[in-house]
């Protein structure tokens, strides 16, 4: 197949898409943080939030600034920011697992769950520092006059503290996951095999909402659902307790920890913004660095892959997860050019394709409609663009971003699109779909605003245009 040639949208274009991308960011908008869609996902969900901010900031500074502090002021006491923020006013069948299951407030009490907000009792991915370091890029001016910088800065700070502390099950330093519902990759092949372990809980026990609003074809299955229950069941029932937990499920995964490292950077950065010593989370970011490349590297696979706590045992199926360390500043030559390289293969056809698949096309469990297992992602592709840039790679982040902006205005902002047509799949008018390609653009047209914004080491972006 010959390589994808797609231009950036003309000026008329660009404006529709524009307008489009505010009409969904500004109709999402709840008063305080803004919903991922409207029916399928009618709470606050953490790091679409943080996408979402990084998106919103180019609209509103001010409401960016909220949605982070919203979602930051249902942290947990030890340290978790919590996936789920529950509206009070959504009745509790309009999604599950609602309030009444997760029951924070309670079954939360030892590990320091908010008394007066609802919230679910796993975590997502650590976006947010990084997040809140471009949202006060925006408009340092204002950010400084709010003091928006301090009043995050202690509470990220404690987020991390949790994930390199309590979350590190492994004990080489990486952060765990205890749910395929916290890397974000809900249903994604890499965790068929850890969850054969999971005995699922009984059918008729609780009511899968998501179907009232998207094609059974696209969800996860029945019995994957079922085990995501028992596990979030037996998490809350040990009252969400992590270390000698016993877990079914705790996996190390790239994309999570390849984020925290890069929040780590962006953290160092807000330090030195607030006043405080920014060496210990460049210290931080050093190790985890270190220790992402020893735990997670597979330079058979030519990516990084997920590791089963388990077994001990590195998973060999190939998920885009695996190709977002390249966010990562400072990785060996070898690697970054191995992820590239893996990236154009015929696993994810990198520029052949609109936009980088969620899962290997040549994997035995490749579906292209399917959630996690097969569709392109606007977020993971997001994130690709950004780690292609970083490291010289001009051409290829071009041309990825202008696939990108093409699909999301094509597709309505899917939440997700099939990988060969980028046509819709899932829900539309997606809040993150719709925020970063807000951002891809005012990249696109002022392309030095955020070179210092990532959150990056930028005299370690290295490499050649490709």
């Amino acid at each position: 197949m010959t390589s994808l040639l797609v231009e950036s949208p003309a000026a008329g274009e660009a404006e529709t898409l524009r307008r489009g991308a505010a009409r969904v960011l500004l109709g999402n908008w709840m008063g305080a943080s803004t919903v991922p869609s409207r029916g399928l996902y009618p709470h606050q969900w953490s790091w679409d939030s943080a996408f979402i901010a990084i998106g919103l900031r180019h609209l509103s500074v001010r409401r960016a600034q909220r949605e982070l502090e919203t979602l930051l002021h249902a942290q947990w006491a030890d340290g978790r920011v919590p996936h789920i923020v529950f509206n009070p006013a959504v009745p509790h069948d309009a999604y599950f697992p609602s309030p009444d299951f997760w029951r924070s407030s309670s079954a939360g009490a030892a590990a320091g769950a908010p008394a007066g907000t609802e919230t679910s009792g796993i975590v997502q991915p650590p976006v947010h520092a990084l997040a809140a370091w471009l949202v006060h890029l925006a408009d340092p001016q204002d950010s400084r006059r709010r003091g928006f910088l301090p009043r995050v800065y202690g509470r990220l700070a404690a987020w991390h503290d949790y994930l390199t502390g309590a979350r590190n099950l492994g004990g080489g330093g990486l952060a765990a996951t205890v749910h395929p519902w916290e890397p974000g990759m809900d249903n994604s092949p890499c965790w068929d095999a850890p969850l054969q372990r999971v005995e699922p809980a009984a059918t008729g026990s609780y009511r899968r909402a998501d179907l009232d609003h998207g094609q059974p074809s696209e969800r996860p299955t029945d019995l994957d659902y079922g085990r995501y229950v028992r596990l979030a069941t037996d998490y809350r029932d040990g009252g969400y307790a992590d270390a000698g937990a016993g877990h079914a499920f705790a996996v190390e995964d790239p994309c999570v920890n390849a984020l925290l490292i890069v929040s780590e950077h962006a953290l160092a950065r807000i330090a030195a913004e607030t006043g405080a010593d920014p060496a210990p989370h460049e210290r931080r970011a050093a190790l985890l660095t270190e220790a992402l490349v020893e735990r997670l590297w597979s330079p058979e696979a030519g990516m990084f892959l997920c590791r089963d706590l388990v077994s001990d045992e590195l998973i060999p199926e190939k998920s885009v997860t695996g190709l977002i360390p390249l966010i990562v500043p400072g990785l060996p030559q070898e690697i970054v050019d191995a992820l590239i390289g893996t990236a154009q293969s015929t696993a994810f056809r990198l520029g052949e394709v609109p936009m980088v698949p969620s899962y290997d096309f040549g994997g035995a469990a490749f579906d292209p409609s399917r959630y996690w297992r097969g569709p392109a992602w606007f977020n993971t592709n997001w994130l690709m663009e950004r780690g292609l840039r970083q490291y010289g790679r001009t051409a290829a982040a071009d041309r990825l971003r202008a696939a990108m902006l093409t699909a999301a205005g094509e597709s309505g902002f899917a939440e997700y699109v099939d990988p060969f047509t980028a046509g819709a799949r899932g829900t539309r008018d997606f809040g993150w779909t719709a925020a970063l390609a807000l951002d891809l653009l005012v990249a696109a047209e002022r392309p030095d605003e955020d070179a210092q914004g990532s959150g990056l080491p930028q005299d370690e972006a290295i490499g050649a245009d490709a």
